[in-house]
């Protein structure tokens, strides 16, 4: 996953505990409700759960600071902490892998303030109903405003339209890798990052046995 050193968002006033309107189900749900306020105690927000059977079963946790930075002993913080909480509640059985990473460059945009700190970028919407015949739309970020996500759209016979989505019926948000966007990052890195940090996409620790 890449991901620049410390990157820096401007997130506006927003802290730890702004609501994710993009959260998970399943068990991904039950391990987002056990570790989210844990998180958010060491003063980082979830951005998202995803279990998968890669490498046996692994647990990803992606995390950021509300200002959008995260670094290796952050994430090495969070896994002594979520792994502790995932042994004691005992949610996932078996033995599996714990990751705690940033959300990357091409990032998953879960809170209303992803909407405004990426304003500018491309990103790809997929929502629960279709919207003029369709569920799937790719375009410009253009913010947040009265509970919608909006991006810019080209439509055919149209062309380029400021289109807004309620939050409920999006299913997933994410940015597209773009050349732009990686120069995006990596200025706001080179900028805002704190001497001596080093570049980091997230701790990939050892299987924790049950």
């Amino acid at each position: 996953m890449l991901q620049p050193p410390d990157v820096r968002m401007q997130t506006g006033s927003e802290g730890a505990d702004e609501p994710r309107f993009l959260t998970e189900s399943g068990l991904d749900a039950e391990v987002a409700r056990i570790v989210e306020p844990a998180l958010i105690d060491l003063g980082f927000r979830l951005v998202r759960v995803q279990i998968s059977g890669r490498d046996g079963k692994t647990v990803q946790i992606m995390a950021e600071r509300p200002d959008g930075t995260i670094n290796i002993d952050d994430c090495e913080a969070i896994s002594r902490q979520v792994s502790a909480l995932l042994d004691v509640n005992d949610v996932v059985s078996g033995s599996y892998r714990l990751e705690v990473s940033s959300p990357g460059i091409d990032r998953p945009l879960v809170r209303p303030s992803d909407f405004e700190a990426w304003a500018g970028n491309e990103a790809k919407i997929e929502l629960r109903q279709p919207v003029s015949g369709r569920k799937r739309y790719r375009g410009i970020v253009e913010g947040y405003e009265a509970g919608e996500a909006r991006i810019v759209v080209d439509l055919e016979g149209v062309g380029k339209t400021v289109v807004g989505f309620p939050v409920e019926l999006i299913s997933d948000a994410r940015l597209v890798l773009t050349d732009q966007l990686i120069r995006e990052a990596l200025s706001r890195a080179k900028k805002l990052a704190k001497p001596g940090s080093a570049a980091h996409d997230g701790a990939d620790l050892d299987p924790v046995e049950e």
